[in-house]
């Protein structure tokens, strides 16, 4: 009797539970704080970013397909594609496309918060201080290293990812303050 009152209370939790259970404990023990954040970080937004790539992929290869069968008016252009294998000859390939670009995303989405995530405790833990300038530092080399990761990674590509990073986390840092 008593194994069957456990099995219903286990059968009856939901996912939601399950999290909640963890009242701010991380998800993984690597025996430092430093390894924790940074892996934490990583696996969430690593799914945030594949769910968010094959959203994208299933909208596209949804919108291609749409416009197969009605093909453009005439003087209008068929709308260039991003994704030029994701409506492939077979399922088989498109299935193939859609599963590398959304690894690739999740690992560019992994990588940024995983990184943003351990730069920004380590800075805290030597200088003693969170503030808006780890937040600048972080995001610098964040946004730099992020940019290696596109197709053909250049100076520009590194000194612009660099910039947009700190601006956007010094202005979130700076946010998260006020509100």
């Amino acid at each position: 009797m008593q194994n069957q009152v456990k099995m219903n209370n286990v059968e009856s939790r939901s996912l939601l539970d399950e999290f909640k259970k963890f009242d701010g404990q991380s998800f993984f023990d690597f025996g430092h704080p430093l390894l924790n954040r940074v892996t934490e970080s990583f696996v969430k937004a690593a799914g945030i970013g594949a769910v968010h790539a094959v959203s994208r992929d299933s909208y596209y290869t949804a919108v291609e397909g749409f416009e197969r069968k009605n093909p453009p008016e005439i003087g209008r252009q068929r709308r260039q594609t991003h994704f030029p294998n994701l409506g492939g000859e077979t399922y088989k390939k498109s299935l193939e496309t859609m599963v590398k670009r959304t690894g690739k995303e999740s690992m560019q989405w992994g990588l940024a918060a995983g990184m943003y995530s351990g730069v920004t405790y380590t800075l805290k833990e030597v200088r003693g201080v969170h503030d808006w300038k780890n937040a600048a530092v972080a995001g610098a080399l964040t946004g730099a290293t992020l940019a290696l990761t596109h197709e053909e990674p250049n100076y520009d590509h590194m000194v612009q990812g660099a910039i947009a990073g700190a601006a956007v986390s010094t202005v979130a840092n700076v946010l998260n303050k006020i509100l």
